[in-house]
């Protein structure tokens, strides 16, 4: 249901933040609510929510990290059917997560308007921002809603603003992060890195291939010895749309400018093409990485992956080059 079409039915959804007098974890907002500031403003939260519904699957596993019941959230992008991620375990059955489905019109404002939340929880990168966006007004008739801020670059900023400044969860949120840093250590310890500096390359369906630009590769290969190659920066490459985190590249650029020893394939939103795929192709097979056997395949989540999927690509990194 597009956001017009539902907005009738959000007069209906009248939202309380919370009873008179102060709390001192509020940053200001009446007892039993906290002041987070976002892209829309202020935003009063209720301090305990009980209902939080997430409109940006790769939003949601912050939330079960913390330990935090998810009523539901939307499907991921290439999953009309709605699965969790394995990388959840049993929280998704435990809080009785409910999928909610969308599309490129907008989200499901009736489905959400039936979960009676008292929070929501949307934005982050990509399509998702810019669907929060346009229904930021219908969603704020619904529930207080707070957007992530899509100018985050990486998953510890994202995570540190829904823990620290939304959550009131900071111990937590620096246990897991020192989990983390332990974890970046060993893996660091543990592998040979293949020859440098490295390429980020991810695959439409279509074969379209697109370059990762250098403020948006994943942190996890910087930190255990890998080099970016700055391909995006040298050539003044522009991302495909505004605030997109990869360049669209033609056939004759990626011969022309991918000439990095290494490279790492990924699918956009789902796995699509592989190495083998590719090296069956012209110009791909005469990349130096795939002429020298130094090109490897990479699930289609290292592109704005959160905590859980960067411990998944260091677990992968440990695997493919342990010494």
């Amino acid at each position: 249901m597009s956001a017009l079409a539902a907005a009738p039915l959000l007069g209906l959804a009248a939202c309380s933040t919370g009873s008179s007098g102060s709390d001192a974890s509020d940053g200001g907002g009446s007892a039993g609510t906290r002041t987070v500031t976002t892209p829309k403003g202020d935003v009063e939260v209720p301090t305990d929510p009980q209902r939080i519904v997430v409109l940006n699957y790769a939003l949601a596993g912050y939330l079960y990290d913390l330990g935090i019941k998810v009523s539901a959230t939307t499907t991921e992008a290439s999953d009309s059917q709605g699965s969790f991620s394995e990388m959840w375990g049993d929280a998704p059955k435990s809080d009785g997560t409910q999928m909610l489905s969308w599309t490129a019109d907008g989200f499901d404002l009736e489905a959400v308007l039936k979960q009676d939340p008292d929070l929501i929880i949307a934005g982050g990168w990509g399509f998702p921002y810019f669907q929060a966006d346009k229904a930021y007004d219908d969603l704020t008739g619904i529930a207080p809603t707070v957007l992530v801020d899509k100018a985050f670059t990486n998953w510890e900023q994202q995570f540190s603003f829904l823990a620290e400044k939304v959550f009131d969860k900071s111990p937590e949120y620096e246990k897991l992060v020192a989990a983390y840093k332990d974890r970046v250590a060993e893996v660091r310890d543990a592998i040979t890195v293949p020859p440098q500096p490295i390429s980020l390359i991810y695959v439409t369906p279509e074969g379209t291939p697109y370059l990762t630009l250098d403020d948006y590769a994943p942190e996890e290969f910087a930190a255990v010895g890998f080099e970016i190659d700055p391909i995006a920066s040298k050539n003044s490459l522009k991302p495909y749309t505004q605030g997109g985190d990869s360049a669209e590249l033609s056939t004759e650029k990626l011969g022309e400018l991918v000439t990095s020893p290494t490279v790492f394939i990924s699918g956009f939103n789902q796995d699509t093409f592989s190495v083998e795929d590719l090296e069956k192709r012209a110009v791909w097979k005469d990349l130096p990485a795939f002429a020298e056997g130094h090109a490897y395949d990479l699930p289609y989540w290292i592109s704005r992956h959160d905590y859980d999927e960067a411990l998944a690509l260091l677990d992968l990194l440990e695997e493919k080059f342990t010494k």
